[in-house]
């Protein structure tokens, strides 16, 4: 049994595996990683002998490192990369390659109807009645989305929203508040089965879903990087910041918003942005903090969706598709009996 792992910005893990009684009774680590002494190689083959086949991440990292000195020089990959790729080879986790995504780009929708779009779909992922999903919005009004443990007052200015009539809306997934204008943003969510993370720490797995993003935005010749623990950034600032939830039904939501363009002055009406934030950040101001895709790119929004579309197409399996019915329904019930419910808007308030 064979297993991979590509561990985002460095090199390829490959492990094959034999198991006898329930135990790894062959393990064969390779790659095109860099390793000093060469027979460190041979010791982390042995280390892995005998350790059972249900061996989580965590119990497979601590036998590597177990036998890594500090005489040891890993590049490109680390204990964690070996052992996620032997939990591969197990059939505990998948790859990009063993699934099919779909990518759905349809109309305008309502700040409520994506947030419950968002949970329908993942539901579907999780239950196997959907394939792994890319999921490109497109914003029916503006709107600022929260984070799921986000304080309503402590993060919007309601003067401020009402002047300029912008719907305050809650997500899922954790994280921060984004300011959203229609034709100013992009956003997108990745619905994947936990399988293609399994073994990953939150903060590994949103740069390993945020791989692909960065491959896209290298094409439109901007040098972007995955920025701890939720940023996608350049070096003439912020581009983008995801957000993630891992859901009971089984699947893993991530989604990112990114700055097409951004009235940097209406945000700050909006948002209560504290001096604090700002700091940790490194500037005094929030017109500093994100730099938008169009003065990065020169290019329409709509190429820059199609670019990011067509670069997602040329690394997986794909085929178009859209919103059933049933999972339209599902998010209209959604919106009616949570996310459009005061309970939830305001339930951190």
């Amino acid at each position: 049994m064979r297993g991979e792992y590509k561990v985002p910005g460095g090199k390829l893990v490959a492990v094959e595996v034999e198991v006898t009684d329930g135990r790894l009774s062959r393990v064969a680590v390779s790659g095109d990683f860099f390793l000093e002494p060469d027979d460190a190689l041979e010791s982390i083959d042995a280390a892995l002998l005998g350790m059972p086949q249900t061996a989580t991440v965590a119990q497979l990292t601590t036998m590597v490192e177990s036998v890594l000195g500090d005489h040891v020089t890993m590049v490109g990959f680390n204990p964690e990369a070996v052992a996620i790729a032997v939990r591969r080879a197990l059939g505990h986790a998948t790859r990009w390659e063993d699934h099919e995504f779909e990518i759905v780009h349809e109309g305008p929708e309502s700040p409520l109807m994506h947030m419950a779009l968002d949970e329908a779909l993942a539901d579907a992922v999780g239950s196997g009645t959907r394939r792994p999903t890319l999921r490109i919005w497109e914003w029916g009004a503006p709107a600022v989305v929260i984070g799921s443990f986000q304080s309503l007052s402590n993060e919007v200015d309601p003067a401020g929203a009402d002047k300029h009539g912008i719907q305050v809306v809650r997500r899922v997934s954790g994280g921060g508040a984004m300011f959203i204008e229609p034709g100013n943003t992009i956003t997108y969510s990745l619905t994947v089965p936990a399988s293609l993370v399994e073994g990953l720490s939150f903060e590994r797995s949103y740069a390993f879903l945020d791989d692909w993003v960065l491959g896209a935005l290298a094409e439109l010749g901007i040098s972007a990087t995955y920025v701890p623990l939720n940023d996608i950034a350049s070096p003439a600032g912020k581009i983008a910041g995801a957000a993630q939830k891992r859901l009971a039904s089984g699947a893993v939501l991530h989604h990112v918003t990114m700055a097409y363009d951004i009235d940097a002055n209406k945000m700050l009406e909006v948002l209560r942005i504290g001096r604090e934030k700002l700091s940790d950040k490194g500037t005094k101001s929030a017109n500093k903090r994100v730099d938008p895709l169009r003065s990065q790119s020169g290019m329409a929004r709509s190429e820059v969706i199609e670019a990011f579309k067509d670069h997602f197409r040329s690394r997986y399996a794909t085929v178009e598709g859209g919103v059933t019915a049933a999972e339209r329904a599902r998010a209209e019930e959604l919106v009616a009996t949570k996310f459009g419910t005061p309970e939830w808007t305001a339930r951190v308030p």
